[in-house]
């Protein structure tokens, strides 16, 4: 039997309590303790596996991985996309968007190197996951995920900017940040780390390179008017 044929569809969205069964009876404490730990080994491996692989792992795979039944992933999670949301989940609250001071004097340059460098540090930790979700890109959670980490980033660059943008107008304000959202984006990081192969010091130089370039650009267009 095949692998995908032992996992069930549906809402990927369901998770198991770690105090409840399947129907959401609680547990004595003593199986909550156990069912705390199963849950914990699953998402452990398969977290595990995707920064290994870059690819969503099977719920067989996981298992096998943390060393538990097909069945025990299954009361945890009803299918293999409530898993890696869960795991998604996880790692996420390992990533801390950098956070810039509204009030930073530095010189500009030095606040682009100190973007760049806190992005760049936060998407190759999540490369993987990213690469790894392209199976579920249309799934709503994942969707609702990646647009908050989207506005997130929005905010910390207005933030890093904070000097610079205010001399523009709204519209121009929007477009300058539109601009440096799809040049720094998760997905350009991926294209500069994994299809072009660059190292993690030159990906970043190539960052500074544009960012510098966007802003130089957009304040020299200003100053013209």
């Amino acid at each position: 039997m095949s692998e995908a044929a032992v996992m069930p569809r549906g809402n990927a969205v369901a998770v198991v309590a770690a105090g409840t069964d399947s129907k959401g009876t609680v547990r004595p404490d003593g199986r909550n303790r156990r069912a705390a730990e199963t849950r914990r080994k699953i998402i452990e491996a398969a977290k595990v596996m995707i920064a290994e692989t870059s690819t969503a792992p099977t719920v067989v795979a996981v298992a096998r991985r943390a060393d538990v039944s097909v069945r025990s992933v299954f009361q945890h999670f009803g299918d293999v996309e409530s898993l890696f949301v869960t795991v998604m989940d996880a790692i996420g609250q390992d990533i801390v968007v950098p956070q810039q001071q509204a009030t930073d004097s530095r010189p500009l340059a030095e606040r682009v190197a100190s973007v760049v460098q806190g992005f760049a540090e936060v998407f190759d930790k999540i490369v993987p996951l990213r690469v790894a979700a392209g199976q579920f890109v249309d799934h709503p959670a994942l969707l609702e995920r990646g647009e908050a980490f989207k506005l997130e980033l929005r905010k910390a660059t207005f933030e890093a900017f904070a000097p610079e943008f205010a001399n523009l107008d709204e519209q121009a304000r929007e477009e300058l940040a539109d601009a440096i959202g799809a040049a720094i984006s998760l997905d350009a990081w991926i294209v500069l780390r994994r299809r072009d192969k660059l190292s993690f010091d030159r990906a970043a130089a190539v960052w500074r390179m544009t960012l510098t370039a966007l802003l130089g650009h957009r304040f020299a267009s200003v100053a013209a008017e």
